[in-house]
């Protein structure tokens, strides 16, 4: 049986994540059950929030995939842990938008918000955690096929 639109989505983001994470030592994660540690930061971490339907055209689906996004960095000797995640948070935002319809998926990606966490661990820690709404169709019968 083949992956819901919504798997498929969030296998989507992930895959397109992973250059942006590699092109500055990060790393993606998607919802990892524990903690991350100081050995796998930073990293973008990939949460998906919820998945409302918004109108039934039909026998279409409109659905409200809310995903987010978590850039987390630690404190380096010569950068602010905020000023790491702010980075792997703007080339995450730039990739997302970058093909706001994930090649043919979704109808479109947007942006909700936006958070800064800041704590003194063992060493400083920000999380930026970024919410988007990605908007795709399925059949009202079938969670496998756009509509």
């Amino acid at each position: 049986m083949p992956n819901s639109i919504r798997e498929q989505i969030l296998q989507a983001v992930t895959g397109l994540l992973v250059p942006v994470a590699a092109a500055v030592g990060a790393q993606v994660l998607r919802s990892p059950p524990t903690g991350i540690t100081r050995e796998q930061s930073p990293a973008l971490l990939v949460f998906p929030e919820s998945d409302a339907i918004s109108q039934r055209p039909n026998d279409r689906v409109e659905r409200q995939l809310v995903v987010r996004v978590v850039a987390l960095a630690r404190e380096t000797g010569s950068e602010t842990p905020e000023v790491i995640a702010d980075r792997l948070l703007v080339a995450t935002h730039a990739a997302l938008l970058a093909d706001a319809n994930l090649g043919g998926l979704c109808l479109g990606i947007r942006e909700l918000d936006c958070e800064w966490d800041v704590e003194d661990a063992d060493a400083t820690a920000a999380a930026i955690p970024a919410r988007y709404q990605i908007t795709y169709r399925t059949l009202a019968a079938d969670l496998s096929t756009r509509g």
